[in-house]
């Protein structure tokens, strides 16, 4: 009997998943924007590396400043928020971000599904209602709706974790996450009708969920075995498999074809089911099912390995992979004994490196595996190669370089319109444009030659394709000296940046890897309308650390020092008794201020100004901006008050001459005499 495979019609992306998908797929071809998501897209880390190739990021909240401070005109920022939907704080600090900066753009696809959710738990519960949700309490859908609801909320996944002191007698509303399995979501309802009678109860769970799920059902009852596609951490695959399982032992969680090998010999179906989650794209549901059928139609009897490795030395054809033991080596071939008819010979074309030699590579009696390119039984020869071998070597050992997160490093070897390639052990290695780490724009055949270290981000065993990223590796350097940096901070430290930035509150400094601030009010001792009046955009300013907060990556700087405090640089400077040359900068009925030192003025009161006539105000005697000498009368420290006299200056001259015409007349006599 021929195997039947049957693939359920709502496989796959749903509506909202897809929206985002093409959503995201649109913005990348445009190439407008540095595109990042809010988390990854969606529950599958193929779709997720696909979009890593295309150069779409996957941010955490903790990352958003940061990508909020490189964006600029010349890079501008795409944020997007998944279809899951984010917490409300979070949707109201990105639509602020977006309205300060107009290249840093939100781009919200949440499922109107779940917004439809949010707007039922913000319009219904108050402060003295209590909000149900049924799901998964840490799933970000969850986390989500959560946020809305404006009194107490509980988060159950089963009605058995609800306690009827916790709400009986509350007035209460009841949702669902829109994934959440239908059977028990009707448990749930039909229980708190029972046990309260004050509630309002909605049904969120998605119309396409509940029918997937009736489906995957309905499938499971008419095959032997289930294929239930889809990434382990996506709530809603987890749901459908749980709904197949118990329905059909025989159920299997693959998250694509390549999970199909190891259980085929155990199980020998003749009716299989395939169904996905949501996240689930078309391409990996339909690999699962050409492989399942092409695995299908193959003997399920298993040949013992000794006997095919046997058999494979009585007749020996090109192509086949031999293992033998070297007879002898010479300069221009290696004679290796194959266990067949004919005798194996591995040229010495066949060196990967032409400066080695044979002699230096082989030796008698070691064993060798090679694969037959040419076999003579005429001759009794077959040329072997282990070009291929080695290449499939040195192409695992790249490949296995991804799962070890380890570092690799190669020499550009070509440029194209797609990125660069990159050689590692004879293995190309394809960098994406947005993995090369240059600037948008930029030609990227000025890397080629240069020798750069690399980690890998995709592996196509089927294509046999590699892809990796410059840019993570700078990205990792550029976290360690970033954190370096946070964990040498302390208040006081002292900085030399350029200013970045200017805004109406205060002026951005480049610190190194992150920005700090000068607040408008420390950058001058005196009152100033806007940062401009005091520093420039380019301009180098010596700055110290006042308060900062790592895990906001926040930095409060200050500029304005008691060296450069105005009365400071006056008390330095004067005392009660000097005289100082002063500037009129305003003029009052009661006297004038002056100018002493910039950002210090001090009072000429009107009594003080002139001894020669009573004046009726200081505008008779006195100008705007005129200079003149004054002396300094008073000092009140307290109150930072100085008081000037011009008048002084004149008095001490006139007590001499009264002191000399009084000596004059006490001598008077004295002559007469």
């Amino acid at each position: 009997m021929k195997p039947k495979i049957e693939v359920a019609s709502l496989a796959g992306f749903c509506f909202g998943v897809k929206r985002a998908y093409e959503t995201v797929k649109t913005l990348s071809e445009k190439g407008e924007y540095s595109i990042y998501t809010l988390g990854k897209l969606i529950h599958n880390d193929g779709v997720v590396a696909e979009l890593e190739r295309d150069g779409v990021g996957v941010i955490s909240e903790a990352e958003i400043d940061g990508i909020f401070q490189s964006t600029d005109e010349n890079n501008p920022c795409a944020v997007v928020i998944r279809a899951h939907g984010i917490p409300k704080r979070l949707s109201e600090r990105l639509q602020e971000l977006s309205k300060r900066n107009r290249y840093f753009k939100t781009v919200d696809c949440t499922c109107p599904l779940v917004k439809k959710i949010h707007n039922l738990v913000n319009e219904h519960s108050q402060e003295n209602n209590l909000t149900l949700i049924f799901g998964d309490e840490k799933h970000p859908e969850v986390e989500g709706i959560r946020s809305y609801a404006k009194g107490e909320n509980i988060v159950f996944g089963d009605i058995c974790e609800l306690k009827l002191t916790e709400i009986a007698d509350k007035p209460l509303i009841l949702v669902s996450q829109t994934t959440q399995n239908l059977t028990e979501w009707k448990k749930s309802q039909n229980f708190i009708k029972k046990v309260c009678t004050n509630s309002l109860i909605f049904d969120t769970i998605c119309s396409v969920t509940e029918k997937r799920q009736e489906e995957v059902a309905s499938l499971a009852k008419r095959v032997d075995l289930m294929l239930i596609v889809g990434g382990r951490n996506s709530s809603n695959t987890n749901k459908l498999y749980t709904i197949a399982k118990s329905i059909l032992t025989d159920t299997l969680f693959i998250e694509s074809a390549a999970d199909i090998p190891a259980v085929l010999p155990i199980i020998k179906p003749t009716k299989v089911g395939i169904a996905a989650g949501a996240s689930t794209p078309g391409n990996i549901i339909e690999e699962v099912k050409t492989i399942m059928s092409d695995k299908l139609n193959k003997t399920n009897e298993v040949e013992d390995f000794e006997q095919l490795l046997e058999s494979s030395f009585k007749t020996l054809n090109t192509g086949d992979m031999v293992t033998g033991t070297i007879l002898s080596v010479d300069a221009n071939e290696v004679k290796v004994d194959i266990g067949a008819k004919v005798t194996g010979i591995l040229p010495a074309s066949d060196l990967v490196d032409p400066s080695l030699k044979l002699t230096d590579v082989y030796k008698p009696g070691d064993e060798i595996t090679a694969k037959a390119v040419r076999v003579s039984d005429v001759d009794g020869v077959a040329t072997l190669s282990r070009r291929q071998i080695e290449a499939n070597a040195n192409w695992k050992k790249v490949a296995d370089a991804k799962e070890a997160d380890a570092v690799l490093e190669g020499k550009i070897t070509e440029s194209n319109k797609g990125g660069v390639v990159m050689n590692i052990h004879g293995v190309r290695v394809f960098i994406p444009a947005s993995q090369t780490g240059l600037p948008r724009g930029v030609d990227f055949s000025s890397l080629v030659g240069q020798t750069k270290k690399i980690k890998i981000t995709d592996v196509d065993e089927a294509r046999h394709r590699i892809a990796g990223s410059i840019r993570v590796i700078e990205r990792e350097e550029r976290k360690a000296v970033e954190n370096k940096f946070w964990d040498e901070m302390e208040v006081g430290k002292k900085f030399t940046g350029k200013v970045k930035s200017l805004t109406s509150f205060g002026a951005f400094v480049d610190l190194g890897p992150v920005d700090g601030m000068v607040h408008t009010t420390e950058l001058s001792w005196q009152r100033i309308k806007q940062p401009s009046d005091v520093v420039s955009v380019g301009e180098v300013l010596e700055v110290f650390v006042k308060d900062f907060d790592r895990e906001k990556k926040r930095i409060s700087l200050g500029y304005k020092t008691e060296a450069t405090n105005p009365w400071v640089i006056f008390t330095n400077k004067y005392q009660v008794g000097s005289v100082a040359s002063v500037k009129v900068v305003s003029l009052m009925p009661f006297g004038a201020f002056a100018e002493i030192v910039p950002g210090v003025d001090g009072l000429i009161h009107i009594s003080q100004i002139t001894n020669e006539k009573k004046i009726a105000n200081p505008g008779e005697v006195l100008a705007l901006g005129q200079v003149l000498d004054a002396k300094i009368v008073d000092i009140d420290e307290e109150n930072k008050r100085i008081s000037l006299s011009v008048k002084a200056l004149t008095e001490p001259e006139e007590e001499e001459e009264v002191a000399e015409v009084e000596a004059e007349t006490e001598e008077a006599p004295a002559e007469s005499e």
